[in-house]
């Protein structure tokens, strides 16, 4: 399906090989971890956005209100990801890109959340809280990219979003 965020743009992701190291490196499998969980964030923003009624054409380059926040945030998001293959291999940021879009999904589940007004709403708004902690401490000072336990944990909290966000109904 193709969008108007550009989420198509993101296929070429689970691709992705490093043109500067001719092999597979640690650099690199850190990179296809963080770019598939800043993906699975960013999608699941999209689909929070859609589900509030929130066009991607709402995104503004300075947002006034919450809906243009979270259409932004989202293409921001897109952005990055697809412009990942044009550098070269960094845990820290990459890892970074992955925080970034789980943020944007935060930014989603906020409205979605006052639009839902139920448990499951609620439910998946902390569940998007904690993927983004999660996230951030994984992409911080302690972690860089390279911490494998808060990869990990990173990665649950994402997974435990996405289940969060699909009971609510936003995907």
């Amino acid at each position: 399906m193709t969008d108007s965020y550009g989420l198509n743009g993101l296929n070429g992701l689970d691709d992705v090989h490093d043109v500067h190291d001719g092999g597979q490196s640690t650099e690199q499998a850190l990179r296809r971890r963080h770019a598939a969980r800043g993906r699975s964030a960013t999608d699941r923003a999209e689909a929070t956005c859609r589900y509030v009624g929130i066009p991607s054409d709402a995104a503004e380059v300075v947002p006034t209100g919450p809906a243009s926040r979270a259409a932004h945030a989202v293409r921001l998001s897109v952005r990055a990801l697809v412009r990942l293959p044009e550098s070269s291999p960094d845990p820290a940021a990459d890892a970074r890109c992955a925080r970034n879009a789980s943020a944007a999904a935060v930014v989603a589940a906020q409205i979605a959340r006052e639009h839902g007004d139920t448990a499951l709403s609620e439910a998946a708004f902390h569940a998007a809280m904690a993927a983004s902690r999660a996230a951030g401490e994984a992409a911080g000072r302690d972690g860089m990219g390279r911490d494998e336990p808060l990869n990990a944990k990173a990665d649950a909290a994402e997974a435990a979003a996405v289940a969060a966000a699909e009971r609510a109904g936003w995907m």
